[in-house]
């Protein structure tokens, strides 16, 4: 099995959120060796979150590497002389509000999480829809995600 997101995402649990969920379409992905799906609809009770819009994005993107590597030849010595890496991600993307009455900025899941100063107490139901549905993405895939790092077919 690959990475194949289906909908909804069943989200994680979220402080303030009854069974959040994430109904989703695939959309164009930003890379050839990406898939992308955008947010279209809620389930369960999340007051105060919104769904994606061009202004206000709710993605969830999955990258695996354009060329696959693989081990290199023993040295003289019979070790391995580097150990190179695959590098995939998930990168979710919500719009969340700043400050009240201020535009909108982009909040980023990666292995980093970036929140937008003040949305933490400005627009924290967004907040915790965006981790609700990266971690909902996350569960939903992690099979086909340790499928697709042990194959490299996603």
């Amino acid at each position: 099995m690959t990475v194949n997101f289906t909908t909804p995402v069943t989200g994680a649990a979220q402080t303030g959120f009854t069974t959040p969920g994430y109904t989703n379409v695939a959309m164009s992905a930003p890379d050839a060796n990406a898939k992308q799906i955008a947010v279209t609809a809620l389930t369960g009770t999340q007051v105060g979150v919104d769904v994606h819009s061009v202004s206000r994005p709710f993605t969830v993107a999955f990258w695996w590497p354009k060329i696959l590597r693989v081990l290199p030849s023993l040295n003289s010595a019979g070790q391995l002389p580097s150990v190179p890496m695959n590098v995939y991600k998930v990168i979710t993307r919500k719009g969340v509000t700043p400050l009240a009455g201020q535009p909108s900025k982009t909040m980023l899941i990666t292995s980093i999480i970036e929140v937008p100063a003040g949305s933490d107490t400005a627009d924290q139901p967004n907040v915790r829809a965006a981790l609700s549905a990266h971690i909902g993405a996350l569960t939903q895939q992690s099979a086909g995600i340790g499928d697709t790092g042990v194959s490299g077919i996603a």
